[in-house]
């Protein structure tokens, strides 16, 4: 490999070298010079040759470190590149763990939720159970009071009637003597119980 890394070098002087010898060439060839002046020729290359030299005395190193800095600046980056491609790794599989956990803490909550609404659900249901059977025994309640209470009335109507009755009865039997007899005797049993 480290032998064609200069062939890109090689190239183009080939190319500039070619170019300086032919064009010269073909332009004396097509202004109708019988004769090529080979030793004109052989100055130009030498002229070329020293000038290729001294650039590359002055340059080459430069271009030299040029590339070797380019080339490591690249490879940096490369190596930067993979750092940080591992890196981006590394955070996708931790934000795809994420993720799955957070599908499964969504079930989770979600079961918890329902649980939790159940629960509820049982609470409130014994809740209005509970107030229905309070509701049932006061309503129990009240109609044995309302009961008690017609019968009181009834009887009191009864009695009230039962006693209108006997007036009636006895005092049409009775006469003025007789009703002080009955109430002596009355207030006696009173009064000896």
């Amino acid at each position: 490999m480290s032998k064609w890394k200069h062939a890109g070098y090689i190239l183009p002087l080939v190319i500039a070298f070619a170019a300086i010898v032919f064009i010269p060439l073909e332009a004396l060839a097509s202004e109708g010079h019988a004769e090529t002046r080979w030793g004109d020729f052989g100055w130009r290359v030498l002229n070329f040759v020293i000038f290729a030299g001294i650039l590359w005395y002055f340059v080459g190193g430069l271009a030299k470190r040029f590339f070797k800095n380019r080339r490591e600046t690249i490879s940096g980056a490369l190596d930067d590149l993979d750092e940080r491609r591992a890196k981006a790794k590394e955070q996708l599989a931790a934000v795809e763990s994420r993720i799955a956990r957070l599908n499964e803490e969504r079930e989770a909550i979600l079961a918890e939720s329902r649980k939790q609404a159940e629960n509820l659900k049982a609470g409130i249901v014994d809740e209005a159970h509970r107030q229905a059977s309070q509701i049932v025994e006061q309503a129990r309640m009240t109609a044995e009071n309302e009961g008690r209470a017609v019968l009181a009335e009834v009887r009191a109507v009864i009695a009230d009637e039962i006693v209108d009755a006997a007036e009636k009865a006895l005092s049409g039997k009775l006469n003025a003597e007789a009703h002080d007899k009955l109430i002596a005797n009355s207030l006696k049993k009173v009064v000896l119980h």
